[in-house]
């Protein structure tokens, strides 16, 4: 029964009312009169009538003084079943059991439920009144107390007497089972007794433990509060000559005392001191309110994990492992973009999975109609007009708030530059805050049990989960692995139907990540944005150089040149700031081949190739890796090259070119053969994402595909490349740079020596004129040709 609806009050004098917010005290009351007198808690005296009590909305008695209430609820809310533990929980209904067989002659109340053996004689409700049945329940339990006294007293009928029954049956009335509660059970959590020093010496050793120190178990934090407290308030003696002041003035509990206080007051201490120090500085910077995510593109989450499934490279085919760069969008869960890469991910990486996410995914020739684009409210055939393109139906967007970890591929300059092009902000997660990139580790979870665990070469999750030899069962390369998880994504996941994570707005609803989207097209509508080709160059990392005249500009200790150079050798670029009179060229760093330079005056983009490339032939592809490992081997030898021409060798020569075949141990180990494939793979993913009109009718360092530089078997498969073909691809390479230097040489073209036999012929005196000679031939005397012999 709500105790809140009761109809009478309590007005004896010592009564609390509630009047408006305030405690009035009833001093007298005069009912034969209808007057009451009250007083407040400032001693100011209001006489009213009972009248105007019973009809004020804001006069109400006080739980703190109702005589109704038990004693566990003045004061506090109303008690319940919830509050009890499981042992007295126990002990309410077995109370409650007895209450009911001495009501009705039944345990459970109900003549339908009865037992077989009920009713009893003695509590036969036909044959005996309420009384009766009443005094034997208490004989019974007194008889019961004799024969099991501790059970008895465990459950507290051991002093049941009439009188308590008729107590309890009449709190169950009125309370229900709970009114037949122990009130000591719910006793007032009044807490601990703590002094003034005791408190300041509890949170002086939490600051000195939580900051400072290393991580402390409670015994420690126990001594140095008996420190603190000992050498603070004994230093507060002023006189020296007295003895030391007694520690036992500052009442210090126990050590469970302290614990209780402690893990009240400040928590567990199970956390580590390295996050509990970032999570207070984090909380420093709180501001107590979070973000409602309600569109797409708003917030997208950012993350890089190793690829649990081994994969063939594309160059050698050894088994190597990949790492998948992801990107969800939190609202509709869709995967809007990915990229694999056989090297962590870097700086360029996160740039282009960033462009990736802004343009619309381009439709593969093993698709099939049910992948378009086929959102309502924008066409497919508009998409593709201004993609150029037939567009798969994948969202894209620009978005607006990009959320990824604390790693340091995510925290650099580049990455600020490249937020300020796309007009996006790049925030880490927060410090102990899992539902800020939670979304982004799902999906990894997900993918690895939908898709990954059924692919061969899958590692499991764990070491000890792992298969006999996952390397010897891969049999998918980088490029396939690839494909199949974009056919995967496209046809599977964007269609798979959402357990838990429904909208707000209808949480009940079938959706997913195309109805999503699909429904935000229709709220929303939808904005048509494809960046233009240039802002692959814009999204690169950037190098104020200044151009020299005659070599062009120099990057990471190799020299660029080409003809949009040429207006602007020698001179300066009138730019102010911290790097005046400097022009900006833009390199993507893993293809050093080229570099990229945007003309201030028609702002077209130029692509700069390096000055040591041939003209003819193909280089193997390199990274800046490889160019430290030239430049030490050339300060090892003592050499200071003044040109690039001079520098390809030695670059060739690391690369696992210049090699003999009889010095090869087995051609090439496996590690050099992960680190050109490395190479290779990272050349091939700059090349596909360099705009197709960056390199106009000139043969290219490096072919737009990975599959260009692998034979192909008569059925179109790809080959895998073995070490020797690799070499003799340097080789090929470096005699084609020998010969166009030979060529160089020389500027006229040399005559075509005679043949021997015309020499001799020529020089000799026996010679007679005959058919071989024509009739307009000079007649060349014998004194002429030994001047010739002898010239």
């Amino acid at each position: 029964m709500n105790t809140a609806l009761e109809p009478t009050w309590n007005l004896e004098p010592g009564a609390e009312l509630i009047i408006s917010g305030s405690a009035w005290e009833i001093r007298s009351c005069l009912p034969h009169l209808g007057q009451v007198a009250l007083v407040d808690e400032d001693g100011e005296v209001w006489k009213t009538s009972l009248s105007e009590l019973m009809h004020r909305p804001d006069c109400r008695p006080s739980t703190r003084t109702r005589r109704d209430l038990p004693a566990a609820d003045r004061g506090r809310q109303p008690k319940s079943l919830d509050d009890l533990e499981e042992h007295e929980r126990e002990i309410v209904m077995l109370r409650v059991e007895h209450l009911l067989e001495a009501e009705t002659g039944y345990r459970s109340g109900d003549p339908l439920d009865a037992l077989p053996h009920e009713p009893r004689p003695q509590y036969d409700p036909d044959t005996t009144t309420l009384t009766q049945r009443r005094e034997a329940k208490a004989k019974e339990l007194r008889k019961a107390s004799a024969e099991a006294p501790a059970q008895a007293k465990a459950n507290g009928l051991h002093k049941a007497s009439l009188r308590t029954l008729v107590r309890w049956d009449t709190a169950r009335a009125k309370y229900g089972p709970i009114g037949v509660a122990d009130d000591r059970w719910l006793r007032e959590a009044t807490g601990h007794s703590i002094s003034p020093e005791l408190r300041e010496a509890l949170f002086a050793v939490y600051a000195e433990a939580s900051g400072r120190r290393s991580r402390l178990t409670m015994r420690d934090v126990e001594r140095l509060i008996h420190q603190y407290i000992r050498e603070v308030f004994e230093s507060e003696d002023p006189d020296e000559d007295a003895e030391p002041a007694d520690t036992s003035r500052v009442e210090i509990p126990c050590y469970d005392t302290l614990r209780a206080i402690w893990k009240e007051w400040f928590g567990s201490n199970g956390g580590r001191q390295r996050y509990v120090r970032s999570a207070a500085k984090a909380k420093q910077y709180a501001t107590g309110r979070h973000i409602v995510v309600h569109r797409p593109g708003q917030v997208v989450a950012l993350d890089s994990t190793l690829l649990p499934v081994k994969v063939l490279d594309n160059v050698f085919g050894d088994p190597v492992s990949v790492y998948l760069t992801l990107a969800v969008d939190v609202y509709t869960r869709s995967i809007v973009a990915f990229r694999l890469s056989l090297v962590s991910d870097k700086s360029i990486d996160v740039a282009m999975v960033l462009r990736d996410m802004m343009m619309p995914l381009p439709m593969r020739p093993d698709w099939g109609k049910n992948v378009e684009w086929a959102y309502p409210g924008v066409p497919g055939t508009v998409v593709a007009e201004f993609a150029g393109y037939e567009v798969a139906g994948l969202p894209f967007f620009a978005p607006e708030t990009v959320t990824t970890d604390h790693g340091s591929v995510y925290r650099n300059h580049h990455l600020v530059e490249v937020q300020r092009v796309i007009k996006a902000n790049i925030k880490p997660s927060r410090v102990l805050r899992p539902t800020d990139k939670h979304s982004v580790e799902r999906t990894f979870g997900a993918i690895r049990s939908l898709l990954f665990a059924l692919l061969l070469g899958y590692q499991g999750t764990d070491v000890a989960d792992r298969g006999v030899d996952p390397e010897a069962d891969a049999c998918l390369t980088v490029t396939e692995m690839e494909h199949i998880i974009a056919t995967w994504v496209v046809e599977t996941w964007q269609n798979r139907r959402f357990g838990s994570y429904a909208p707000s707005w209808d949480p009940r609803g079938d959706h997913s990540p195309n109805s999503l989207f699909a429904t935000a097209m229709s709220q929303g509508g939808f904005a048509l944005r494809i960046p233009p080709a240039e802002l692959y160059y814009q999204l690169l990392p950037q190098h104020k150089l200044v151009i020299h005249g005659k070599r062009g500009v120099k990057v990471k200790n190799l020299w660029y040149d080409g003809p949009a150079l040429d207006p602007y050798r020698g001179r300066l670029s009138h730019r102010g700031g911290k790097y005046k009179n400097r022009y900006v060229i833009h390199r993507d760093p893993r293809d050093p081949c080229f570099v990229f330079f945007r003309d201030p005056y028609t702002h077209d983009w130029h692509t700069l190739r390096w000055t040591g490339l041939p003209e003819e032939g193909e280089v193997p592809a390199f990274s800046d890796a490889r160019v430290r490992d030239a430049m030490r081997e050339l300060r090892k030898t003592g050499l200071a090259p003044k040109s690039d021409t001079e520098l390809l060798p030695v670059l060739l020569e690391l690369i696992g070119g210049n090699i003999p075949v009889e010095k090869w141990p087995s051609q090439l180990s496996k590690r050099q053969r992960t680190e050109h494939a490395r190479e290779v793979a990272q050349a091939a993913a700059a090349a596909a994402d360099r705009p197709k009109s960056a390199v106009k009718k000139k043969p290219t360092a490096q072919p737009a595909s990975v599959s260009e530089l692998q034979p192909s078997s008569p059925d179109g498969k790809v080959v895998p490349l073995r070490p020797k073909d690799r070499a003799e691809q340097v080789h090929d390479a470096v005699t084609s740079e020998r010969r166009r230097r030979r060529e160089a040489a020389v500027t006229d073209e040399l005559p075509t020596p005679p043949d021997l036999s015309e020499r001799l012929r020529s020089s000799s005196l026996l010679a007679l004129l005959g058919d071989d000679f024509a009739d307009d031939d000079p007649i060349v005397t014998a004194d002429e040709a030994e001047e010739e012999a002898s010239q």
